[in-house]
């Protein structure tokens, strides 16, 4: 490896990020959870990959779900605490781009990656290959058309709604893809979608919305399912064509 590789510099920005990760603060705990409720609905077999898994919020789900659980995370902080946490789960550390299956999976969670990816096309080209017949791929990611980020540009806080706000930047986000970007960035991989939708009617930030109980989150959660281009997230389960 040369000094001019970008490999150290992209694993040095994720342990940055991790170092200081919102990633299971407040009512993102809530939406991962939620997340893997609708994941559910889909995911199939007994061998599962999991990219980009973070606290592990997801991973407590799959775990239960899947006698077979490979995690694949770019951060060292995050890795050791989830191979401390779920010891027969198989964790990884490696970069989406140089992560090479000893086998092929059943079912591939890709929950809030796309957005930090460079390359986000390529990544789901090699993921649609990793699929064994008849696997899925069950992803998700934030939508440039949640009821807040329109609220948002409508007060001059964003420029647009795919503009990326501090919280995106904090996360180390590339980009912020709307229901439309995110089918076309699977297709353009030679991926077909099988189903799309969204969950969780955002009005407001997390953090003026942290105080509602579970309740009320959860209804604004359903709510989401219901109309989807407005939900803050979305999500897509493909197949290999």
């Amino acid at each position: 490896m040369t000094a001019a590789s970008p490999v150290p510099q992209e694993r040095a920005r994720l342990d940055r990020i991790a170092a200081d990760s919102w990633y299971s603060q407040g009512l993102n705990t809530s939406s991962v959870e939620y997340c893997a409720e609708v994941f559910a609905r889909f995911w199939k077999g007994r061998r599962c990959l999991e990219m980009g898994p973070a606290e592990g919020v997801m991973t407590a789900h799959l775990a239960r779900a899947f006698p077979d659980l490979t995690l694949v995370e770019g951060a060292e902080a995050f890795c050791a605490d989830l191979r401390q946490r779920f010891p027969a789960v198989t964790v990884v550390r490696s970069l989406f781009e140089d992560f090479v299956p000893a086998e092929l999976y059943d079912t591939i969670i890709l929950g809030h990656v796309l957005e930090h990816v460079e390359n986000p096309v390529d990544l789901l080209r090699k993921a649609g290959s990793w699929l064994a017949d008849g696997g899925v791929i069950c992803c998700a990611v934030p939508n440039a058309r949640s009821l807040h980020r329109q609220a948002a540009v409508l007060l001059q806080i964003l420029d647009t709604e795919h503009s990326l706000n501090p919280t995106d930047l904090h996360h180390g986000h590339r980009r912020v893809y709307d229901p439309e970007t995110l089918c076309a960035d699977f297709r353009a991989a030679g991926l077909s979608v099988r189903f799309r939708g969204g969950y969780w009617i955002k009005p407001l930030s997390n953090c003026q919305m942290d105080a509602w109980g579970k309740e009320i989150i959860r209804a604004f959660m359903q709510l989401g399912e219901r109309t989807p281009d407005i939900a803050a997230e979305i999500y897509v389960i493909a197949s290999a064509r």
